[in-house]
């Protein structure tokens, strides 16, 4: 069981895993994260891609479900951009002061310094993909 949203690294026992360029997020293992940002419940979460294998400012690009009734907490960001893009499922987001309804298909882009949380309202699970640059 796992309560820090991004620190995933070292996962990998190889260092061949952690050089591929392939990766399949779907076949990857989760891991429990408890109250992810002071959110309610324990969601999944995988290393879509493993985060030390990036030569770009990308900071990670994780696999995340929501099982019905779990949320991320609200939560700031510095100086980077952290994107939701909804694989499955239905919940509400809140971004800095608004709060509204999102399904599969929707990307959320929460900008540098800004805050944003995430609940399932269905139930079903809330499937993502969540990825982050440094800016």
């Amino acid at each position: 069981m796992v309560t820090n949203c991004h620190g995933l690294k070292g996962f990998l026992d190889t260092e061949k895993e952690k050089n591929m360029n392939r990766f399949n997020f779907l076949e990857s293992p989760f891991i429990d994260l408890v109250n992810c940002h002071d959110g309610i419940g324990t969601i999944k979460h995988n290393d879509a891609f493993p985060e030390d294998s990036y030569a770009s400012n990308l900071m990670f690009l994780h696999h995340t479900v929501l099982p019905p009734g779990t949320t991320v907490g609200n939560h700031a960001h510095e100086n980077d951009e952290e994107i939701y893009i909804v694989l499955e499922g239905k919940g509400l987001y809140t971004q800095d002061d608004e709060t509204f309804p999102v399904k599969a298909g929707d990307i959320l882009r929460n900008k540098p310094y800004g805050t944003h949380g995430l609940v399932n309202t269905e139930d079903v699970e809330l499937k993502l993909l969540v990825f982050c640059v440094e800016i």
